[in-house]
C-alpha cells in the first residue's frame, strides 16, 4: 500500500474524532505520554490570549533565534499550508517528518481518539523532539486551561489582549474567559500579562496558580511614546529594568512586541540592541497588517476577526497615510459578532466588497453581511458570489494612491494571499514577496 500523503492525513484527521473541538486534557495528555514527548525537557515560553498571540509568538521565535537559540515554534491555524505550525529554526517542518510524526502518533494513541488541533499538538512535539531544539514556543489554539498545548508546563507563560471572542466555549464576559486563559500559569514560574487593562479575574487566577513574579504590562515594563515612536522597558527576575532603542512604528503593536521581549528576559534569554533590531526586522507574522503596494495601489491583509482585532486594525490604518480611498475586502465567520465588528471600522472605509465562501460552510453569506452592512449606515456594498470575484471588483475600482484592506478572517486572508502574490509577480516580473 502506497503511504499517504500529508493531504490525505490531514482530511482523515478531520473525520477522526466526532467533535472538530472537544476541549479536555485526558486524551491528549495520554497519548503524550505513551510517546515519552512529557516533560519536553527544554525551556517552554507559552502564550495564550485572545488577540496578539500570531504577534508575540513571531517577536519570540525572532528574538530567541538571533540570540543563536535553535526555536521550535508551534501557531495555528496555518494560513496557506499546514506545515507553517511547525518551525524549526524558522523553517517549516517538511511533509515527510510531519506524516512520520502522524504515524507515530496513530500507532500510540490506541482507541483513544483524538481531534484535528491534538494531533497537530503532539506533532509538533514529536518534530520537536527528534530534531532537537533549545527553546519551545507554544501558541495555544483556544483558551487555555483544557487546550491541548496545555499539556506542556511552561518555564514563562504569557498572556496577550483578552477580548470577547469563542464565547460559546469560553464564557461571555472577559473575566470568564481570563480565568480559562490564566489556566497556563504554573506553580512557581512567571506569567507576563501583556493586556494594558487585565480583568480582575485574570490576575486572581495568577496568583491562585502560584506564578512568580507576576509581571503585569503598565506596571512592571512598559511602553512609552517617544515623537511618534516607541520604546520599551523591561524588567528582569532581579527587579533591574532595561531600556530598550526607540523603535519606529510598525505593523506590530508595541504592547505585543514588548510582552514577547520581557517573555525572553524571564527565559533567560540575552540579546543585544544590535540583535533586537535585526529581529523586529525579520518579525512579520503572515496576514497581521501585511502590506504590499506596486502600481501606486497598496493592499493591506490582516485576520482580525473580532471587534477588538478590528479596532486595533482601525488604529494602525489611521496611523499611516493613505492619499486616495481606503476600500474594504470583508468576510467573517457566521458565529462572531459581525455588527460590532462593522462598527468597529466606523468611517474607515469609502465602500465595502463583500462575498459569500461556498466551501466554507462556516462562513457568514455574503447577504447577509451586506444586509448588516447597509443596516449600521454604509451606503456602498458590493456583493459578489465568492472571494476573487468580489477581490477583482475591489481592485477594479482603485485608482493610484488608493488602498484596500482585507480582512475578517484567517480564510479571508488565505484566499486572497496567493492572488496578490501572482499579480506582483507579473507586475514586477520578480518574486512575490518584498
Amino acid at each position: 500500500m502506497d503511504r499517504a500523503s500529508l493531504a490525505q492525513w490531514l482530511a482523515r484527521l478531520e473525520t477522526l474524532h466526532p467533535n472538530p473541538i472537544d476541549l479536555g486534557l485526558e486524551r491528549v495528555a495520554a497519548v503524550a505520554r505513551a510517546l515519552a514527548l512529557l516533560p519536553v525537557g527544554v525551556p517552554v515560553a507559552t502564550v495564550a490570549g485572545t488577540n496578539g498571540k500570531g504577534s508575540t509568538v513571531a517577536v519570540l521565535e525572532a528574538v530567541l533565534s538571533q540570540a543563536g537559540l535553535r526555536t521550535g515554534v508551534y501557531t495555528s491555524p496555518h494560513l496557506l499550508r499546514f506545515n507553517e505550525r511547525i518551525r524549526v529554526g524558522g523553517v517549516e517542518a517538511g511533509d515527510e517528518e510531519i506524516i512520520a510524526a502522524f504515524e507515530a502518533i496513530d500507532a500510540a494513541r490506541g482507541d483513544t481518539s483524538l481531534t484535528y488541533f491534538e494531533f497537530a499538538t503532539l506533532a509538533a512535539l514529536v518534530v520537536f523532539r527528534d530534531r532537537v531544539v533549545d527553546v519551545l514556543v507554544l501558541e495555544v489554539g483556544l483558551g487555555g486551561r483544557l487546550d491541548a498545548v496545555n499539556i506542556v508546563d511552561p518555564t514563562v507563560a504569557v498572556i496577550t489582549r483578552i477580548d470577547l471572542d469563542h464565547q460559546s466555549w469560553l464564557g461571555t464576559d472577559r473575566a470568564s474567559i481570563a480565568r480559562e486563559k490564566a489556566g497556563i500559569v504554573r506553580r512557581g514560574a512567571p506569567v507576563v500579562i501583556g493586556d494594558p487593562d487585565p480583568p480582575a479575574s485574570l490576575l486572581a487566577g495568577a496568583r491562585e496558580a502560584g506564578a512568580a513574579p507576576i509581571v503585569c504590562l503598565g506596571r512592571d515594563f512598559r511602553v512609552e511614546q517617544v515623537s511618534g515612536q516607541w520604546r520599551g522597558v523591561l524588567v528582569n527576575r532581579d527587579g533591574r529594568s532595561r531600556t530598550l532603542p526607540t523603535q519606529p512604528a510598525g505593523p506590530l503593536l508595541p504592547a505585543n512586541v514588548c510582552a514577547a521581549l520581557q517573555a525572553a528576559e524571564l527565559l533567560g534569554c540575552e540579546f543585544s540592541d544590535e540583535q533586537l533590531g535585526e529581529a523586529l526586522s525579520r518579525a512579520r507574522p503572515r496576514g497581521r497588517c501585511e502590506r504590499r503596494q506596486w502600481a501606486g495601489r497598496e493592499y493591506v491583509l490582516d485576520v482580525a476577526h473580532n471587534p477588538a482585532a478590528v479596532n486595533n486594525l482601525v488604529e494602525m490604518l489611521n496611523a499611516s497615510i493613505c492619499k486616495g480611498k481606503t476600500i474594504a475586502l470583508f468576510s467573517v465567520m457566521n458565529d462572531k459578532d459581525i455588527p460590532a465588528m462593522i462598527r468597529a471600522a466606523a468611517g474607515c472605509f469609502s465602500a465595502w466588497f463583500v462575498a459569500d465562501q461556498a466551501n466554507n460552510p462556516r462562513a457568514a453569506r455574503g447577504g447577509d453581511v451586506a444586509a448588516l452592512l447597509r443596516a449600521e449606515g454604509q451606503a456602498r456594498v458590493s456583493q459578489s458570489r465568492n472571494l476573487r470575484q468580489a477581490f477583482r471588483r475591489a481592485q477594479a475600482v482603485m485608482a493610484e494612491g488608493d488602498r484596500l484592506v482585507v480582512f475578517g478572517s484567517f480564510y479571508t486572508v488565505a484566499e486572497i494571499l496567493p492572488l496578490l502574490d501572482r499579480d506582483r509577480e507579473r507586475f514586477t516580473g520578480g518574486t512575490a514577496r518584498e
